[in-house]
């Protein structure tokens, strides 16, 4: 029996890939609150397979992976310092802010891939964590403006800059570079792996 190719749905392929990129992102959620650099927030490099499902999937699936990561952040010891501060404030801000990075990604990429793919990764790749920090800092200052003016008096800073150091910090960085550097790499070594070009 043919199976009409122009037929809408999802192929297996895919959707065995955005599988293991949601598993993935859960594994790198979940384990990511007990890597510590700095600050409040923790490491995460659960943003890589985000902007690569944003990428090689189109930016729903960005904003699902985005979703995962949000969803089980509340099963992690972070999620209870900030459920205890704002429980309400905490939910919204994370799961708008893993949404709209994953969807952000995929957009950007979608935009740009007509020009060059590699480029259009990369895009991706640094708007993913900006939007994701960024939606977070407004977050912050929407729903934690208390708490966050507290720590700043006490470590004698501007609000402004008690979120930039304290809350963000090397926390950004490494997921900015660690996206840039990922993210395009490995669909460099997927395009070679299943013989496609530029």
């Amino acid at each position: 029996m043919k199976t009409n190719p122009k037929a809408k749905g999802m192929s297996t392929e895919k959707l065995v890939l955005i599988s293991v990129l949601t598993a993935l992102v859960a594994i790198l959620a979940y384990f990511g609150g007990f890597i510590k650099i700095g600050g409040l927030a923790s490491i995460s490099l659960t943003l890589i397979p985000v902007v690569l499902g944003a990428a090689l999937c189109g930016p729903l699936t960005g904003a699902w992976l985005g979703g995962v990561s949000g969803a089980v952040f509340f099963m992690t010891a972070d999620a209870a310092y900030w459920m205890g501060l704002h429980a309400f404030g905490t939910i919204v801000t994370v799961m708008i802010k893993a949404i709209a990075a994953g969807l952000a990604a995929g957009l950007v990429y979608k935009a740009l891939a007509r020009f060059n793919r590699y480029l259009a990764v990369m895009a991706a790749a640094i708007v993913c964590p900006i939007v994701n920090t960024g939606i977070f800092l407004i977050g912050c200052l929407i729903f934690f403006l208390d708490t966050v003016r507290l720590g700043a008096l006490a470590e004698g800073l501007s609000v402004g800059g008690y979120l930039i150091i304290v809350f963000v910090g090397l926390n950004f960085v490494f997921e900015l570079l660690s996206n840039i550097i990922f993210s395009p790499a490995i669909v460099r070594l997927l395009d070679f792996k299943l013989g496609k070009k530029k």
